[in-house]
């Protein structure tokens, strides 16, 4: 899992794919961190409005490096070194899993930055009430991590699907629109029963906790237990190649 591990993180810098990645997301979320909290108008130092909006803009993003995971080893030949290597299905999939995951680890490092100017404003904040909320900050900053987890599972899951790395990232987009948007249909829907499953498979109903400050176990074991099944299924699918 190491060597695949290594090797991954490697494509990411020596290929444009890393570099692409990088760029989009920071320059989307400067762009989105300026007009919701620094531009707001308001001004404070609330972070909320943020996060709420981030949880989207990571949908166009984070696909970018899962759309290659699979679709390029099977569109470049190089997909039966991968099935005849010497290292089981599941070494595979997390080694390929967790180098998109320190990729995103590594932007929202990088993502920090974008808080500086509010502590320029910490004094003034805090006398008005609005003084920065670091604790506030991080568990949204993990919130974030944890949805880009099960992101991440699910557009490597897709890639595995496809040797067309446009339509991975298409499906990719589509799909984790739909996990954002299932409980917005609910006011649309009589049937409580139906409601409560929808809001169950809602990515955001979970997420927005977060935003208010909020821990919420449940939400944590959700976001752990869907980024597990998608890997899952992507080792299903992988294996179900190298054997037959």
């Amino acid at each position: 899992m190491v060597a695949i591990y290594k090797r991954e993180m490697r494509s990411y810098f020596t290929t444009w794919t890393g570099y692409i990645f990088l760029a989009v997301a920071i320059c989307l979320s400067a762009f989105i961190f300026a007009m919701s909290t620094l531009l707001n108008g308001n001004g404070t130092s609330d972070t909320s409005g943020y996060f709420s909006i981030m949880i989207y803009g990571m949908v166009f993003f984070l696909p970018i490096l899962t759309m290659k995971s699979f679709s390029e080893e099977k569109k470049l030949k190089t997909e039966q070194l991968l099935m005849t290597a010497p290292i089981s299905s599941w070494q595979m999939v997390l080694g390929k899993y967790l180098s998109a995951l320190t990729m995103l680890g590594i932007y929202l490092v990088a993502s920090l930055l974008f808080f500086i100017p509010l502590f320029d404003y910490a004094v003034v904040d805090t006398i008005n009430g609005y003084g920065p909320n670091v604790a506030l900050m991080i568990g949204n900053l993990f919130a974030l991590l944890l949805v880009g987890a099960c992101f991440i599972a699910i557009g490597i899951f897709i890639s595995s699907l496809t040797e067309n790395q446009f339509a991975s990232i298409v499906l990719t987009i589509l799909i984790l629109l739909a996990f954002l948007l299932v409980s917005s249909f609910n006011s649309l829907i009589e049937n409580e029963t139906v409601r409560v499953i929808l809001d169950w498979f809602s990515l955001y109903a979970r997420y927005e906790n977060f935003t208010y400050g909020v821990f919420d176990i449940s939400a944590l074991l959700y976001y752990i237990s869907l980024a597990g099944v998608f890997v899952f299924l992507t080792t299903r699918v992988f294996e179900a190649r190298r054997y037959n």
